[in-house]
């Protein structure tokens, strides 16, 4: 690649990376904005006196924390329960054998092209039939039950393990269980990591089934911040919805943050000459 080819690539990619990091700076920005800024003319691009009393604020307006915790506690027990039980589906695609295994597991990956909307509305009438609306009692189920996407990723990750391991341990007399937990759940921490991620953030985001399946005292943060920053008239409150839309992502960025040692941990072949 030449020189001005190269230079070429390099300002096209700086490019792209200004255009996605510009929604996140401008947020920042106007989150130590005073109101007043909000609606000077011309539009003030940096706060002439940057004020941390939009985030005081952004968490004295409601219960800010309350509503934390509850999305913290849905999304916590989901993403661990759904970790699990994909990975117990993937490890079972990828090592056991039954009939119509190949099958089974198409379907599956079909499911994976059904919007979660469709069946958002079925999914409220079985809930309610069974009185478990209004209760986190959903999201375990539905981490009890997996997600199609995990269940590939640790199949595929399953898959590809040496299968000295796995002799190895029924020559000591393990079974089936007991070689899932001790050897091939031990060694998948890059897909345990990014599947703590990435249902983590699914459910922390969530806004949908919060909305319809809680009332006003169970619901998440995602809900609230929606509805919780505006004047009596129901005009938004920018400032502050920036500045709660900035701390609302510090829980993601740290599980971020903690679980990405995950990824370079956790080698298949480790163990073996």
């Amino acid at each position: 690649m030449t020189l001005s080819r190269r230079a070429a690539v390099y300002m096209i990619l700086v490019c792209v990376l200004v255009l996605l990091l510009s929604p996140f700076v401008w947020l920042g920005i106007t989150s130590f904005k005073a109101p007043s800024e909000l609606r000077a003319v011309p539009i003030h691009w940096w706060p002439h006196e940057p004020t941390w009393d939009n985030f005081r604020q952004a968490l004295t307006r409601f219960n800010y924390l309350g509503y934390a915790r509850n999305s913290l506690m849905i999304a916590g027990i989901y993403a661990v329960l759904v970790t699990l039980a994909s990975a117990w589906a993937g490890f079972g695609f990828a090592r056991l054998n039954a009939p119509g295994k190949r099958i089974v597991f198409g379907v599956l990956l079909s499911t994976m092209m059904l919007p979660g909307v469709v069946t958002l509305i079925p999914t409220y009438l079985l809930f309610a039939k069974v009185h478990l609306v209004n209760t986190y009692m959903p999201w375990v189920l539905w981490g009890l039950a997996g997600a199609p996407y995990l269940i590939f990723l640790f199949r595929q990750f399953f898959s590809n393990m040496p299968k000295e391991l796995e002799e190895a341990a029924i020559v000591d007399g393990c079974g089936q269980i007991r070689i899932f937990w001790r050897i091939f759940l031990p060694q998948s921490w890059p897909v345990i990591a990014t599947s703590l991620i990435l249902s983590f953030s699914w459910t922390w985001g969530d806004y949908l089934a919060p909305a319809l399946l809680l009332d006003d005292d169970r619901t998440t943060l995602a809900v609230k911040l929606a509805t919780g920053y505006a004047t009596p008239s129901g005009a938004p409150l920018n400032n502050l919805v920036a500045a709660g839309a900035v701390m609302y992502v510090v829980p993601v960025l740290a599980i971020f943050l903690i679980m990405q040692r995950g990824f370079m941990s956790g080698v298949a072949t480790s163990g073996l000459k």
